[in-house]
């Protein structure tokens, strides 16, 4: 007799008939279990046939996945992939509609199940539903039944493109024509074009090949057209297809789907390939802040992300100027900082002079160093380090033309004080410009799970330049402030960095609000801050202070615990683990309310509240956990290359390991949800809640009670020591008389 733990009890179900509920062993031969539930209903050909489960997944058993089979599980007889997969052939080319249409529908759910997926793919199902759709899916349906059966065609085309099982490369371009006809219609049904868009991200993405043939059918006129539908989802992929086109560019075409600012008009039916500087940022631009980030609606996970993505790519286009060093021997370089000098002093070499070469040039370098150059006599030798290159000379340049009262203002002011006081302007631009590029990290690729933009970037067709022009305001204000002088020039730009990087946290939605933020953010409220945070970390650290923060920790870490755990019975929707970052499926997970089971199932679309237990199908008991395992040690992130190359994937990774070989994998929607959930599982575990989360709250809610606890000694100094115990009286006999 095999082990209990061999021994799963299931139900399983076949149409019109009893269900059995039978004893698998797990030892024994899928095909034999199989043979036994055929017999059970007088089935013949028990090897057409195989174990499916029953809930919304309806994935396929195999001997490699049995062992998911939990106690309780409801499965269902179905016949075998191959042959489900066969028969679907067969009808999807079938000259009745209604059963063409039932099987395309069938097709579409079973498509997600990796098993059914290879044995289609192998009977080149994927090449008779490129045929499908080539030839318009079928002429003779009416409008309704064409969108319908398209949509579903596209649907599991994707999902069986999605298992990695067949190269993209194989697509034909009749197909992506058809595809790209669908995106450039100006009236399409939702269904089709999300599809449509998704499938030529997902051509982008895997292949440079298809990347051209793609960019050569898709206008970009029609995708911003996209951008200004009602639909966010649609919005979504119209601005993943943008951001995939410029990712997979080639370094010279680059300009070419995200070009520089500078143009006012331009025409938008271009081809991509052949977009020069004609695309004008300024539409783009200001369609995505109108339609987009000032609509009526809320900005969702997925857009927050494909909008961070468009401005790491727009910033990404300074990399190469970022990355230029100047040429002194240039003279068209040269002549920049002439301008720069000509605007400032109004004073223009006049080649006639009578003047002196030995005038001129002390002219020259007096006046260099007024600008505050490093370099007097060469000041192009300022602009030799990468980063920030010849990015730096853009900035002065555009505030020295752009807001010249500005700029002219900016360098007398300075060169009025006494020479130890002067804030060097050129210096000040050249590291300035070095900061904002680390702070908005340009020349890096998007991190997979940020979700970071700033709408204030959306607001002008040149926001790097305004950003700079408005902090280089600041750091002229914070050096009078801090009455600096030439040996301060680190301490300031650091204080400088913190008032920028504060002021971006606030997420201001202009550039006249970030403008507000900082004026606000003067040395004086840094210093205030930074006090307020030593308080809250570093000043209590008088012995008495440290007996009574130990005294309480204890109550607030069962406090957190608490909330931990609270947490985990609300549950969190979980996304499935996909090779394409949108995936439309999800999963979701959480704790029963007396904190003995994890419940969990998967969901056919994002929940907008709690799940309620009774749906979700499957349980793991607490008892059962054997551990908690995160990052590279989770066993999916060592079973899929693809996330194993993505550190921020990893960073949000984490496994419940339970039974001998079994584990349920979690890729959580964020840093925060991570932290509770990695938290949660410990304290249930009965170990220690180590994330920085944890840290963070536990700082914040000592010191909040610290504070609350010495309420009535504000304004006491409290004693380092305690008082000195007095010394024992020479002798104990003594008593009180009463009168």
């Amino acid at each position: 007799m095999p082990p209990p733990s061999d021994i799963v009890k299931v139900a399983i179900e076949w149409p019109g008939a009893n269900a059995q509920l039978i004893e698998i062993d797990q030892k024994k031969p899928l095909i034999a279990i199989i043979r036994e539930v055929c017999d059970g209903w007088s089935l013949p050909n028990p090897e057409h046939y195989t174990l499916r489960y029953a809930d919304g997944t309806q994935l396929y058993i195999t001997e490699k996945t049995r062992n998911e089979i939990k106690n309780g599980t409801i499965l269902r007889l179905a016949i075998s992939p191959n042959r489900a997969a066969r028969q679907l052939l067969e009808r999807i080319q079938s000259s009745c509609l209604d059963s063409r249409l039932d099987a395309l529908k069938e097709l579409a759910k079973l498509s997600a199940d990796a098993t059914f997926a290879t044995e289609f793919i192998n009977m080149e199902g994927i090449f008779i539903l490129m045929l499908l759709v080539e030839s318009g899916t079928n002429n003779l349906l009416d409008k309704f039944s064409f969108g319908e059966m398209l949509a579903f065609t596209l649907t599991a085309f994707l999902e069986l493109m999605d298992h990695g099982i067949i190269s993209w490369d194989l697509i034909s371009t009749a197909f992506i024509k058809q595809i790209a006809s669908y995106v450039n219609q100006t009236t399409v049904d939702a269904s089709i074009l999300q599809r449509s868009l998704a499938i030529l991200e997902s051509m982008v993405l895997n292949s440079q090949s298809l990347y051209k043939k793609v960019a050569e059918e898709i206008t970009v006129g029609q995708l911003i057209a996209h951008l200004q539908v009602s639909n966010q989802e649609i919005q979504t992929y119209a601005i993943a297809l943008i951001n995939a086109l410029f990712l997979k560019a080639p370094e010279d075409r680059r300009q070419s789907v995200l070009p520089s600012s500078e143009g006012e008009d331009s025409d938008l039916e271009l081809p991509l390939t052949e977009m020069s500087n004609v695309l004008a940022q300024k539409q783009l631009r200001s369609i995505i802040l109108n339609h987009i980030i000032r609509g009526n609606r809320p900005i969702k996970t997925e857009m927050a992300h494909q909008l961070y993505v468009l401005q790491v790519l727009t910033f990404n286009l300074l990399e190469e100027r970022m990355m230029t060093k100047m040429d002194p021997q240039d003279q068209s370089q040269r002549d920049i900082i002439f301008e720069l000098r000509k605007i400032a002093f109004d004073a223009e070499y006049d080649p006639n002079s009578s003047s002196s070469l030995e005038k001129r040039k002390a002219m020259y370098t007096r006046d260099y160093k007024m600008l505050g150059f490093m370099n007097h006599v060469n000041p192009a030798m300022d602009f030799t380090q990468t980063p920030p290159g010849m990015l730096a000379l853009d900035n002065m340049l555009y505030l020295a033309k752009v807001h010249q009262d500005m700029y002219i203002r900016i360098v007398l002011e300075n060169s009025s004080r006494e020479d130890k006081h002067e804030c060097p302007f050129g210096r000040s631009s050249i590291e300035l410009t070095k900061m904002m590029c680390e702070i908005l990290q340009v020349g890096e690729l998007p991190n997979e799970g940020c979700n970071e933009y700033h709408p204030m970037f959306f607001t002008h067709d040149r926001a790097f330049e305004e950003f700079f022009c408005l902090c280089i305001q600041l750091l002229n204000k914070t050096w009078k402030e801090m009455r600096a002088t030439s040996e301060d020039f680190n301490k300031v730009m650091q204080v400088v960095r913190e008032q920028i990087t504060r002021s971006l946290g606030t997420k201001p939605n202009s550039l006249d609000q970030f403008k507000n933020k900082v004026r606000c953010m003067s040395y004086s409220e840094i210093l205030r801050l930074r006090q307020s945070e030593r308080m809250s970390q570093d000043d209590f650290q008088s012995p008495p202070i440290i007996e009574l923060r130990e005294k309480i920790q204890p109550e607030v870490m069962e406090l957190i615990k608490q909330q931990r755990l609270n947490r985990l019975c609300e549950g969190t929707s979980f996304r499935k683990i996909s090779n394409r970052r949108r995936q439309d499926k999800f999963w979701y997970c959480r704790l029963s309310l007396n904190h003995k089971v994890l419940h969990y199932g998967d969901l056919d679309e994002s929940p907008q509240g709690e799940v309620a237990f009774e749906s979700l199908q499957e349980k793991i008991p607490v008892a059962d956990i054997k551990a908690v395992v995160t990052g590279k040690d989770c066993p999916h992130m060592r079973e899929k290359s693809a996330l194993k190359q993505n550190k921020e994937v990893q960073e949000l990774a984490f496994s419940i390991l339970h039974d001998p070989d079994e584990a349920l994998n979690f890729i959580a929607p964020n840093k925060y949800e991570y932290c509770i959930w990695t938290d949660g599982l410990n304290a249930l575990l009965g170990k220690e809640m180590t994330s920085e989360l944890t840290k963070n709250d536990l700082d914040t809610l000592l010191s909040m009670e610290l504070k609350l606890r010495l309420l009535d000694l504000e304004n006491i100094q409290i004693p380092e020591a305690p008082p000195p115990i007095p010394k024992e009286p020479s002798s104990y006999d003594f008593v009180y008389h009463y009168g």
